[in-house]
């Protein structure tokens, strides 16, 4: 008896093993992407300054957020650059084409992404171009090659130098007719 126990025992286990080996297999997954994401830049809202003036050169900042998406996949890396015109209040006072400065810019990975975080070479502050029509860009952030991947929230805060006495307007020559009239002495010689 106790060999056929025995007996039965390895048959049983045989029995296994074959059923486990007839189970077991290898599966074969594969996943195609196709499509080139895409480079995009949006901003939220759009950014105002008050400030009153009280005889004294002031500072004011602002934000202006901005959402950056970097789906290429590339790793080729981007900048951000960015220009400005003059300030002026409509009444003929401007200020200074160099007024506004980026002091810093912070950067964040949107919730619920997957970032590699840029690499920025830009150094803070950085003096922001202006004119009554836009100069060249200058960059504002950069993302060195295989960093900025994903989608961020990039927030520059921008300074604006405010001095005590906003620049007049330059005003044009008036031509002839538009001149205060001259008025002449008639000078007679004595004989």
């Amino acid at each position: 008896m106790k060999q056929r126990i025995i007996i039965f025992s390895g048959i049983a286990v045989a029995a296994l093993a074959l059923a486990a080996a007839a189970i077991a297999g290898t599966v074969t997954a594969t996943a195609t992407v196709s499509g080139a994401g895409s480079l995009a830049l949006s901003n939220g809202s759009t950014a105002t300054i008050t400030d009153t003036l009280d005889g004294t050169d002031q500072s004011v900042g602002y934000t202006l957020p901005l959402t950056l998406t970097d789906a290429r996949g590339t790793g080729a890396g981007w900048n951000l650059t960015v220009t400005s015109t003059t300030f002026s209040d409509g009444s003929g006072h401007t200020l200074a084409t160099g007024a506004s400065s980026i002091a810093s810019v912070a950067m964040v990975c949107v919730v619920g992404g997957t970032c590699t975080n840029p690499t920025n070479a830009i150094t803070y502050p950085v003096t922001m171009p202006a004119a009554a029509s836009a100069p060249a860009a200058i960059k504002l952030f950069n993302s060195a090659a295989t960093t900025g991947l994903g989608r961020f929230t990039i927030t520059p805060t921008i300074n604006v130098a405010i001095p005590a006495t906003p620049t007049p307007a330059p005003t044009r020559a008036r031509s002839r007719s538009q001149q205060s009239p001259v008025r002449r002495r008639r000078v007679s010689r004595a004989a």
